[in-house]
């Protein structure tokens, strides 16, 4: 009965119990968040993994149809009588499918993340959570890239299954480099269109006339050097192609931009500054909520 008439605390005081509480508005986690973080990432790579067949199996298959009727019409068959770059196409055109199918899913993924939320009205468990600007948009990309890693492992199974492709890795740092870079500068592309998109129609769009068109114009299936001098041009301002130029080196050695270490050094480094001009875009519209909070 004493303790029934005791008067309540006042709006902002603080009692004995409730002392490891902070005061409303003041932010919990003051450093790294790392569970946050990770929980959130791993959301992302479930979301994905449990549809692996679709997410991950079939872009194995689709990419390895590709090499199929590529290598039958314009290689010379299934052992491949032409010669590209040094190596049968086959060898020539794996690598480039392989690092084609590793960013096209890094960009499918992380491009619905925060559209999903925002169509399904789920975008406030990405904005309520206590985590940073910074560890929001490291999960988004994180898991993108997951997956386009597991993509590209899948992939080049595949592609061993195809007679007379080779896939001994002549420089190691290259492959590490540009596929991650590749799948890195996707996903953040994704999550800006995410950010922007309203409703589905507007993810395809990004996909079919900008993503699509880029991709397959990057020398995938070919070398530039078969192209006019203005083509040359063109196809040198699109940073996929040296994403797809520099995987290649890193298998054969040999590549559009170069058949030495410091000649495709330059464009390894220029696709880090891509990424991080990207990433602080995308970092600045996360930090302002445009077309999230408004």
């Amino acid at each position: 009965m004493a303790m029934a008439n005791q008067p309540l605390p006042r709006e902002g005081a603080t009692t004995r119990n409730a002392g490891t509480f902070a005061p409303p508005g003041q932010p919990v986690f003051r450093g790294f968040n790392r569970l946050g973080l990770w929980t959130l990432y791993m959301k992302e790579v479930r979301r994905f993994f449990k549809v692996q067949t679709q997410t991950i199996w079939a872009p194995a298959v689709t990419t390895l149809l590709y090499l199929m009727i590529f290598t039958l019409a314009l290689g010379g068959g299934a052992n491949g009588g032409r010669m590209v770059l040094g190596v049968n196409f086959a060898s020539f055109v794996a690598p480039g499918l392989i690092a084609m199918g590793m960013i096209n899913n890094a960009f499918a993924n992380s491009s619905f993340s925060l559209l999903g939320g925002k169509i399904q009205g789920t975008i406030v468990d990405y904005l309520m959570p206590p985590i940073s600007t910074g560890e929001l948009m490291t999960a988004l990309v994180g898991a993108a890239v997951t997956r386009a890693v597991l993509v590209g492992l899948a992939v080049a199974g595949a592609m061993l299954l195809w007679p007379g492709v080779s896939l001994k890795i002549a420089h190691p740092w290259a492959v590490v480099w540009f596929g991650l870079m590749g799948s890195i500068l996707l996903a953040i592309v994704g999550v800006l269109t995410s950010i922007w998109a309203e409703k589905f129609d507007h993810n395809a769009a990004v996909t079919n006339f900008v993503i699509t068109p880029l991709s397959m114009l990057s020398g995938t299936f070919y070398v530039i050097d078969n192209l006019a001098p203005a083509f040359q041009a063109v196809s040198r301002l699109n940073p996929i192609f040296y994403v797809i130029s520099g995987f290649r080196f890193g298998f054969l050695g040999q590549s559009d931009i170069g058949d030495t270490n410091m000649a495709v050094l330059h464009g390894a480094i220029g696709l880090g500054v891509v990424n991080v001009a990207l990433g602080a875009l995308l970092y600045w519209l996360l930090k302002s909520g445009w077309k999230l909070k408004n």
